[in-house]
């Protein structure tokens, strides 16, 4: 996910967009001072446009799943977040904070907004904030990640801005779980595996991804991205099957590692060759080099410096890998090649909302409108097409907070 700051772009610079895979990488949204527009995924030769709005200057965008339910922050309004209903252009309900909103988190039951040293939970079927934490360690990027399984409901942040400490906390009892040290180095990216019980992390340093268990906090992976210094890790995403994890950074490559369950633990098979003899001799440094995994597969993109998204899924039952750019495109490479080969780009897309009309027009705009107040929750239910177990209550009214909020 591309930074909420980067959307604001002045007009003396090229445009910049904000890019964001939803929860399953069925839906891509796109947002810039001149709106934003979501995208399916569902199609590798084209790329359809679900809805688009030139309305409202616009630095951050999250939808839920495949549902009509979307969490909306402007550029004008860095503090404020709306939730919206996109299909009947509606707006449930807003919610202001007391700094700018750095990032969004949504699943089926929590919606979580990351401010620079707080961040506020809430229940996502009628907006409550069920807890804060606040005087988090500075976090001016909003790094954060939010499990997307309902079972598993964990928020990971950071526990330090000196060192690599992943916070893991239970979103749904709302207390911390566990501290798990994953680097020396600060944290520029965490990232949790579809069902929740594991997260990579990657440190300011980009050299080394590693993947934990949530459960334990025991190291489970540890993968070697390359030895280059000053190199910014954009994005870690597993991929839907969770066999895959993907790592992209301001460099013109993006690795692709594969998550296969070790027979022998890499420390014991050293033990018991060659470098296991050497390594009491070598620093642990270097012996760890030669334990680490490597990309099985890589991409090459048409670009370097600039940050992008990514995401591994299946389309048309192939898997892909998906790259969209802070700069505007979409890149397609398909991952059917052999291991330790480089991946074949497919297809690319502009992102601008024009080029990819089938006619070559701009597509015709649609705006959000504000709902009446006494239909704000029922639009909440209506857009989550698959609510939680115990089911969506809007019949009291007075139960809910009103349409606009303000936070202390």
């Amino acid at each position: 996910m591309t930074n909420v700051n980067n959307a604001s772009s002045s007009s003396n610079t090229p445009l910049t967009y904000f890019v964001n895979f939803n929860q399953d990488s069925t839906s891509l949204a796109v947002a810039c001072k001149n709106g934003f527009r979501l995208y399916s995924l569902n199609c590798a030769d084209t790329l359809d446009m679900i809805y688009t709005n030139i309305k409202d200057d616009t630095c951050l965008v999250e939808r839920l799943f495949s549902s009509s339910l979307m969490a909306i922050v402007s550029i004008t309004a860095p503090r404020k977040l709306k939730v919206c209903h996109f299909k009947k252009g509606s707006e449930i309900c807003n919610y202001s904070y007391s700094n700018t909103i750095l990032s969004v988190k949504l699943n089926r039951i929590r919606l979580v907004v990351c401010l620079e040293e707080s961040l506020y939970i809430h229940n996502i079927r009628d907006m409550k904030v069920l807890h804060t934490i606040r005087d988090t360690p500075p976090n001016p990027n909003g790094i954060c990640a939010l499990s997307i399984n309902s079972d598993n409901c964990y928020l990971a942040y950071p526990g330090s801005n000196y060192i690599g400490e992943v916070q893991i906390f239970d979103a749904i009892n709302l207390h911390a779980k566990t501290m798990i040290p994953a680097h020396d180095s600060p944290l520029a990216a965490l990232a949790f595996i579809p069902s929740g019980t594991r997260i990579a992390t990657a440190s300011e340093k980009g050299t080394v991804i590693r993947v934990f268990s949530v459960l334990d906090g025991s190291k489970l992976y540890e993968f070697r991205r390359g030895v280059k210094r000053c190199v910014e890790i954009s994005c870690l995403a597993f991929s839907t099957c969770s066999r895959y994890l993907a790592c992209s950074s301001n460099t013109e490559t993006v690795h692709i590692f594969k998550l296969e369950e070790p027979q022998v633990s890499p420390r014991k098979s050293v033990d018991a060759s060659w470098m296991g003899y050497l390594s009491t001799y070598l620093p642990t440094q270097v012996t760890d080099v030669f334990t680490q995994g490597r990309a099985c597969m890589t991409a090459h993109l048409p670009f370097s410096g600039v940050r992008n998204d990514v995401a591994v899924t299946t389309i048309q039952n192939q898997l892909r890998l998906l790259v969209a750019t802070e700069e505007g495109f979409l890149y397609i490479y398909n991952m059917d090649g052999p291991e330790g080969t480089e991946l074949t780009l497919y297809k690319q897309f502009s992102l601008d909302g024009v080029a990819n009309n089938a006619d070559g027009t701009r597509p015709e705009p649609q705006f959000l409108m504000e709902n009446e107040e006494s239909d704000k929750f029922r639009e909440m239910a209506v857009a989550t097409e698959s609510p939680p177990k115990d089911g969506f209550q809007f019949t009291d009214d007075q139960e809910y907070p009103p349409l606009t909020q303000n936070s202390d």
